[in-house]
């Protein structure tokens, strides 16, 4: 994986003139399955894709703000894959590409492009989300990594290294961590199973649930504000938007709430027109209670 990403960030950087670029991008909120469903797919379309297409996984985030994701930070680190080879959403030009013809894009994660990226419909060539599979049963619903490893499997298995199911399967039980069902569901234990089956030398799925765990709540080496738009979540009728979040601190920093909130609007993160958000809402969780949650 390393050395794909490290070939396309070097192609991208040094062709002035491309001829067609095929971007995979994911969802906003850039956690683990958005970002490690758009890594494999766009790996999988450059084995497959015909001479003189450049495929690239892009991050729906500007580079600054990758410090705030500590569990994708996480797996990848442990896996030696530098965060020098990613490319973020601020150091490509969709919008040019598309103008000139050249860009054509597959969405993961998410069924619709953001706000701001919404003349670049016409690019998208293909959709790979959950949302698409199953609404009417969202606690079953599958992890966009899931989806594009059933799709390796079918059209090249052999692409599946070691490096990858690793990077997957913990994607796939992160996705689960999150979900309210009590269990994993079919669908993602048979893809497990498989990948289990094919390198039985992975880790214990308990090992990796409780790193995993331990680097989500994990805020070393982040500020308040930092901590603030790591959890931001953005919601949108198409004309305004919210922004939500939740900062996680001690009962003793949280008699500090007043004074945050005033200093973070004073420095535009939760100022509505510094922003671009109609409004914003801060909540803040004493961890006293996160601990007592998971207990």
């Amino acid at each position: 994986m390393e050395e794909f990403l490290q070939r396309a960030k070097s192609k991208l950087n040094r062709s002035k003139r491309l001829e067609k670029v095929h971007v995979v991008i994911g969802h906003k909120s850039c956690d683990l399955d958005s970002l490690i469903s758009a890594f494999t797919y766009a790996y999988f379309l450059d084995k497959v894709s015909p001479p003189g297409v450049l495929c690239l996984p892009v991050l729906n985030i500007p580079r600054t703000e990758f410090n705030y994701f500590t569990e994708t930070r996480f797996i990848l680190e442990e896996l030696n894959i530098s965060e020098s080879f990613h490319i973020f959403r601020d150091e490509i030009n969709l919008h040019q590409l598309n103008h000139e013809g050249k860009l054509s894009i597959t969405l993961v994660h998410s069924n619709v492009l953001s706000s701001e990226d919404k003349t670049l419909e016409s690019a998208v060539v293909k959709v790979i989300s959950p949302v698409e599979q199953s609404a009417a049963e969202p606690e079953f619903r599958e992890s966009s990594s899931s989806l594009v490893v059933k799709e390796i499997l079918q059209e090249a298995p052999e692409l599946i290294t070691e490096q990858l199911a690793h990077l997957l399967r913990g994607s796939i039980l992160f996705k689960y961590m999150t979900m309210e069902s009590e269990k994993i569901s079919e669908k993602q234990e048979e893809i497990l199973s498989i990948l289990e089956e094919k390198f039985p030398s992975l880790p214990p799925r308990e090992d990796i649930i409780n790193v995993l765990q331990e680097s989500q709540f994990s805020a070393q080496g982040l500020s308040i504000e930092q901590r603030m738009l790591k959890d931001l979540k953005e919601l949108s009728d198409g004309e305004i938007k919210v922004a939500i979040s939740t900062v996680n601190m001690t009962l003793e920093i949280r008699k500090t709430e007043i004074f945050l909130k005033g200093m973070l609007v004073n420095r535009g993160v939760l100022h509505p027109r510094k922003s671009g958000y109609k409004m914003k809402h801060l909540t803040t969780l004493p961890q006293e209670i996160l601990q007592r949650r998971s207990e």
